[in-house]
């Protein structure tokens, strides 16, 4: 966070450090914006007369509560878990519920600020909100992660609803946790409520483009950015860590666009194939068998795999880092750049650092934050929840096209707004100052609340 901030944000941001000691990822989130609205508030004085800035970084709600469960051994568990309400100024608070040991308050707030300005982004009428707990579903049986959810649930789904606050999936929760979340919900409320989850099953209201959702749109996303320069994905050799869902669906996608994804990674190391990573076998892996990464070698011999090494030493054009926060250093974005990257798009949630971000940002390199780059998967979420409240059933093609034209609106005000404040190309400066000023907007014409 080395970047100075404008004199009438600092004590901002030192408000934000006071109150929130300990939540490093958030204060990173919180500055990563902050050092964006400077040229924001010359334009529109009136939002810092109203305190927008000052009231979007304190959540509406934040709640804490224990979730005990009983193992399949008769012993008892305590986990913690979380919901930050963030932002509801333009819908229900949307946002995943992530269950992974790292999970702790600052990690959902960072994750709940983010998604305020993502969710603006799409053009779709959701607020921001994020949960989760620090449960660990790896390893655990079907019946175990049912007790545990229906025990959260038992708790959560007072402060939850279609128009309230509408959770989804995230890391460590896929359609069976949320299965689980909802069958409890109904049992509780008596209500057949199926747009107060996304990511449902298909048999039971869930979209059919939602498991694709966010590595599609995060490609479509980088084909947009290399479109802005006269270029296209094809022939591009590509990089994607991470090899869950959201790295599977931008390979798929990267491959139906002509690129060829030469390598992807878990956390225990990373597999290069140099003739382009076979999508069948890694969904069997990794879908199928819950197997590690370096598995794949058992299917295609003439693979390498690193173990331990740094994915993003190997040579190529496009990077898609697609696992989790602060995973790509500056360091690696110097072998990046050196390497000859031309374009970066972030799959997941701040993967990398500010660091990162300033050496791909002086190098002129085409580079998409994740509130923009991997808004798809919100997105879909957000038309399954129409698709719910009509009652009706949407095909996979219409809901992809859907999904297309909303990136590429994305990527269009992004690019169109990052130009009228004077920094053309800078899709940090565009995302971030769209995002606040459709909210700022809505948190305006609502007065002091």
């Amino acid at each position: 966070m080395s970047a100075l901030l404008d004199e009438k944000l600092e004590p901002i941001f030192r408000d934000v450090l006071h109150r929130n000691a300990g939540e490093t990822e958030f204060h990173q989130a919180v500055h990563e914006v902050l050092e964006t609205l400077g040229p924001v508030l010359v334009k529109y004085p009136e939002f810092a007369d109203k305190k927008i800035i000052q009231r979007i970084c304190e959540p509406e709600r934040q709640i804490i509560f224990r979730v005990p469960w009983q193992d399949d051994k008769g012993e008892i568990h305590i986990n913690r878990a979380f919901r930050v309400e963030f932002n509801s100024a333009l819908g229900p608070y949307k946002g995943g519920m992530r269950f992974h040991p790292s999970v702790y308050l600052g990690i959902i707030k960072f994750l709940g600020f983010e998604q305020i300005f993502k969710n603006a982004l799409t053009g779709l009428p959701i607020g921001g909100g994020k949960g989760g707990s620090d449960f660990d579903p790896k390893g655990k049986s079907d019946d175990e992660v049912m007790r545990f959810c229906q025990s959260l649930i038992t708790e959560l789904y007072r402060h939850i609803g279609e128009y309230t606050d509408v959770p989804a999936g995230d890391i460590g929760v896929g359609s069976r946790e949320i299965g689980y979340m909802f069958g409890q919900y109904k049992r509780i409320t008596n209500r057949y409520e199926s747009g107060v989850f996304t990511g449902k099953g298909l048999d039971w209201g869930g979209s059919r483009a939602r498991t694709e959702a966010t590595g599609y749109g995060t490609v479509y996303f980088t084909q947009e950015m290399l479109k802005a320069q006269g270029d296209d994905m094809e022939g591009k050799r590509v990089l994607v860590s991470g090899s869950g869902n959201v790295a599977i669906y931008a390979i798929e996608k990267a491959h139906d666009l002509g690129a060829t994804v030469v390598a992807c990674s878990d956390s225990s190391g990373f597999v290069l194939d140099e003739k382009g990573i076979d999508l069948e076998t890694l969904k069997r892996i990794k879908e199928v068998e819950r197997q590690r990464i370096s598995n794949y070698l058992e299917y295609h011999p003439h693979a390498k795999y690193i173990s331990g090494g740094s994915i993003w030493s190997v040579p190529c054009d496009i990077a898609l880092p697609c696992a989790t926060q602060n995973e790509l250093n500056g360091s690696d974005a110097k072998m990046l750049v050196q390497n000859g990257c031309i374009a970066v798009a972030e799959g997941a949630n701040m993967p990398t650092t500010p660091e990162g971000v300033q050496v791909f940002q002086a190098a002129n390199l085409r580079y998409g934050p994740g509130k923009a780059a991997n808004a798809g998967g919100v997105a879909t979420s957000a038309l399954e929840m129409q698709q719910n409240a009509s009652r009706d059933s949407w095909t996979s093609e219409y809901t992809q096209r859907r999904l297309r034209e909303i990136m590429v609106d994305i990527h269009t005000s992004c690019y169109e707004t990052a130009s009228e404040f004077g920094c053309e190309g800078n899709y940090v400066m565009g995302a971030n100052i769209t995002g606040f000023i459709k909210v700022a907007r809505a948190m305006t014409a609502m007065g002091v609340i």
